[in-house]
This record gives C-alpha cells, sequence and structure tokens, in this order.
C-alpha cells in the first residue's frame, strides 16, 4: 500500500494550497479601489460611498500577505526535499521568463521617451474621439498637437518656468551608476561564497549588497527632491520620472528580496547545491543593474540639455 503513494518521479506535485484563490481575490480588491480612487480624482468619495484608497490599501496588505504566505509554503518544499535538480531547472525557467517580461515592460518608457527625444518637432492629431471611434456629442476636431510649440524643436527642452533644466550626468547621477556596479559585484561575491561553501562571505557579501541598494535609493529620492522639472504638466518629466521611477521601485523590491535571503543565509536555509532563492534574487539585482546603464546613457548622458542651475 505504501508503494503505491510513493513519488517514482523527479518532480513536484503542490499540494491543494489557497494561496491562488486568495491572491486573486485581493489582487481583485486592489484594482477595484484603484479604479474607484482614480474615478474620483484623487479624492475619497467613489461608489457606494466607499472611499478608493481604503479598498486599495486593504488590497496591497491582502496581495502582501498572500506573497509572505505563500514564499513561505516554497521555502518549506526546499526543506521537504521537493525541489529536485529537475524542478529546480523549471523555477530556473521561470524565472528568466519573468525577466524577460520585465524587459518588456521597460521597453514601454524607453520608447515613449525616445518617441518624444526623435520627434520633437511631430504634430499629432488631438484625440477627443469616444468609444468606437466616434467624435463625442458636442464636440469638434479643434487642431492638433505640435510638439515643436512645446519642446521648441528639439530635445530637451529649452528651460522656461516649467522646465529649468535637466541633471548634470557626471554628478550625483554618476555616482549612483557608482553605487549601483559595484552592488552588481559583491552579489556576486556572496554567490561564489556560497558556491565554495564560504557562510561569512555570503553574509558580508549580501549585508553590503543591501547596504548599497538602500544608498542607492536614497540617493534618487534626493535628486528627486532637487529635480528642476515635475512629473504632471510636462513631457520630459513624464518620460524621466516614469522611466527612472520605475526602476527605482525595482530596486526597491530587489533591496528587499536581497534582504529575505539576507536572513535566510543568517538561519543557513542555502547550501552549494540548492539555493535558488538566492540565485532568483541575484539575476533580479543584475537585471535591475543593466537597466539602470540603459536609463544612464540614454536619458541621463545622451539626453543632456542645459543642466539645471543651483
Amino acid at each position: 500500500m505504501a508503494e503505491t503513494h510513493a513519488k517514482h518521479h523527479d518532480y513536484h506535485l503542490v499540494n491543494p494550497s489557497p494561496w491562488p484563490v486568495v491572491g486573486a481575490l485581493f489582487a481583485f480588491v486592489l484594482a477595484v479601489g484603484l479604479i474607484i480612487w482614480m474615478r474620483s480624482g484623487g479624492g475619497g468619495d467613489g461608489v457606494f460611498y466607499v472611499k478608493g484608497p481604503s479598498v486599495f490599501f486593504i488590497g496591497v496588505l491582502g496581495v502582501l500577505f498572500t506573497m509572505f504566505m505563500w514564499w513561505r509554503d516554497v521555502i518549506k518544499e526546499a526543506h521537504g526535499g521537493d525541489h529536485t535538480p529537475v524542478v529546480q531547472l523549471h523555477l530556473r525557467y521561470g524565472m528568466i521568463l519573468f525577466i524577460a517580461s520585465e524587459v518588456m515592460f521597460f521597453v514601454a518608457w524607453f520608447w515613449a521617451y525616445f518617441d518624444a527625444a526623435l520627434f520633437p518637432a511631430a504634430v499629432h492629431p488631438l484625440d477627443i474621439t469616444g468609444p468606437g471611434g466616434a467624435v463625442e456629442a458636442g464636440k469638434e476636431i479643434i487642431g492638433m498637437v505640435d510638439r515643436d510649440k512645446l519642446f521648441g524643436g528639439h530635445w530637451p527642452p529649452k528651460p522656461n518656468e516649467a522646465f529649468r533644466g535637466t541633471f548634470d550626468p557626471w554628478g550625483l547621477p554618476l555616482v549612483n551608476t557608482l553605487i549601483l556596479l559595484t552592488s552588481g559585484t559583491t552579489v556576486t561575491w556572496a554567490h561564489h561564497a556560497l558556491l565554495n561553501n564560504d557562510r561569512r562571505g555570503l553574509v558580508w557579501g549580501l549585508l553590503v549588497t543591501v547596504v548599497l541598494g538602500i544608498l542607492f535609493t536614497a540617493c534618487q529620492a534626493y535628486e528627486y527632491a532637487h529635480a528642476g522639472f515635475n512629473f504632471a504638466g510636462h513631457m520630459y518629466g513624464s518620460t524621466f520620472f516614469m522611466a527612472t521611477g520605475f526602476h527605482g521601485a525595482h530596486v526597491i523590491i530587489g533591496t528587499l528580496f536581497l534582504t529575505v535571503c539576507l536572513l535566510r543565509a543568517l538561519k543557513g536555509h542555502f547550501t552549494p547545491k540548492q539555493h535558488f532563492g538566492f540565485e532568483a534574487a541575484a539575476w533580479y539585482w543584475h537585471f535591475v543593474d543593466v537597466v539602470w546603464l540603459f536609463l544612464f546613457m540614454c536619458i541621463y548622458v545622451w539626453g543632456a540639455g542645459t543642466p539645471l542651475a543651483h
């Protein structure tokens, strides 16, 4: 009878789990709260007297709770011997596909930036059509959006009241680049220490990487506070903050990822042959490094204009 239930393959058939359903439910709550919040114009009152921000943050907390519990179960599976070499290979495939999707995510923001940068004098029709392409009642097509009038025919725009200048790429942006590149070397140091069963090197490498990630975020926050432009009402500001801001969010996520790995390393969870959690975090961090290099070269260096006067 025991032989009937014995596993004769290298694959892991997961036990029934509530987290996919719970995660989908809270993701739905998050989306509904965000929609209500936006439809109320950033205020509080929304549909059926439900405040959008409250619903949104309930959904966020629920998603975070689901992530914590689900990943806790995955760690238990790893310690239980369920992550065989075949399972680890498939986990790596999943991480590779996830990073590929993140690459395409950033392609959208680079596309928006280069569309404005390469065609600063382009003319676009003003879109005031309603659903199905029909012109909304009581409205007429009143003209075209002329970027030449907005940007002066070149990119970045000339300094004005709404745009006082770009960042000097060889100042704080260069410092931030060096910080992030250094963090890429320290996480590699930690990886090689783990492969050689050097626990001390693993912990120190992760600790230094986490500190550098926090330092990068602090420097970027300082940079944002001293920007010569805002997000709203200006195309340069919107493209700049969307691209660099989402990268900053990824740095924060990666820092949390590596912090969890540091705590697990202190508990002795990783071995030279089984450490997919750390490997996934290292891959994610290297992806963040590469994206920043492209941002630095394209937006800060190639797109440099009149430096902001302090």
